[in-house]
């Protein structure tokens, strides 16, 4: 297969898996990029990502609050803070290596907590909210801020941030946490977009059959996260996005290393 026809079949598994688990893409989009096309400018390939990233979140957040799984109360608790310091973690230039290998660290150990994560009967099917507790508003509002602002500075929609916290600190149950997650990672995104466009940093390469394939992708994944993945799978599907970011990452801190860009 070409280098071109990996690329696309790699967009098309990253979307479904992405979107059955309400997240956008991003990080495997831009793992990909990384590993078979190492010469696209990196403000080309962040973009890329990140238009990629809202169009799948946005058919995730369709089919989830489709089936009834989008808490807006809850969801609406993060966005309110998230999406102003989403904008300006866009406008930020920081020093990454130490930032990225503090984000792998958390990332890893998020994973590896939802691949043994064991939900008790009374969320088998996302029946009973008597095991949930959603965190005040002043809690959220914290959280929303931080994950926005690092997500900004990343470039990405910040779902593979927020959905561990959803689900490892019993907040909302995993259906739950996609459908807030697709909004998280929508809205961001577009906020991520704007602030790169504001500060001369968009550059929109070929986009027509990227966005077809992810597109398909996440018109698949999403109805499956929806409607037909038990909350187990999903954890198991969200530890493997995880571990995904962490793959991306490493590729960042290797990059950094062997040119010499530690700052």
């Amino acid at each position: 297969m070409s280098e071109s026809g990996l690329l696309l079949a790699g967009f098309l598994l990253v979307a479904m898996l992405y979107a059955s688990v309400g997240h956008g893409g991003a990080t495997g989009y831009l793992a990909l990029l990384s590993l078979l096309l190492p010469a696209l400018p990196q403000r080309e390939a962040s973009t890329t990502a990140l238009v990629l990233n809202t169009v799948v979140s946005g058919l995730a957040l369709t089919q989830f609050a489709g089936a009834g799984h989008f808490p807006a109360r809850l969801a609406r608790a993060f966005l309110v803070t998230s999406i102003p310091f989403t904008f300006l973690g866009g406008l930020l230039a920081v020093p990454m290596w130490l930032f990225h290998l503090l984000l792998l660290v958390g990332l890893a150990a998020a994973a590896m907590r939802l691949l043994f994560l064991s939900w008790g009967n009374s969320l088998a099917e996302g029946n009973s909210t008597t095991a949930v507790q959603p965190p005040k508003a002043p809690v959220a509002g914290v959280v929303g801020a931080v994950v926005g602002l690092v997500s900004g500075i990343v470039g990405i929609g910040g779902g593979v941030f927020l959905s561990p916290l959803l689900i490892l600190l019993r907040w909302a149950t995993p259906r739950d946490t996609a459908g807030i997650a697709a909004s998280f990672v929508l809205l961001n995104s577009i906020a991520g977009l704007l602030s790169r466009g504001i500060s001369d940093r968009l550059s929109v390469g070929s986009l027509g059959m990227p966005l077809t394939v992810a597109l398909a992708g996440g018109l698949i994944g999403s109805y499956l996260g929806a409607r037909r993945l038990v909350p187990v799978t999903m954890n198991r599907v969200l530890a493997v996005v995880l571990l995904v970011a962490c793959g991306k990452l490493l590729i960042s801190l290797a990059s950094a290393f062997s040119s010499g860009g530690w700052w």
